[in-house]
């Protein structure tokens, strides 16, 4: 079993798995799929990092839905 850690995803007390990727948390919400932008703890994660930027305790999370139209 691994270790649980406690971080917030846009505004909100979460909890998530020790060494968990910045990509495999943005998989696990339950949002639609599509683009979105990814903060931590206020830098921009490129989508090309996300798979090996880990989430670490007490992270600040920003996962921002892209949306068109006028």
């Amino acid at each position: 079993m691994r270790d649980v850690i406690r971080i917030v995803i846009n505004g909100q007390p979460a909890t998530a798995e020790d060494n968990i990727s910045v990509q495999t948390l943005v998989d696990d919400l339950a949002r639609p799929k599509g683009p979105c932008a990814v903060e931590r703890n206020g830098q921009l994660v490129p989508w090309t990092e996300r798979s090996t930027t880990a989430v670490q305790d007490g992270d600040q999370i920003e996962v921002v839905t892209l949306v068109g139209g006028g």
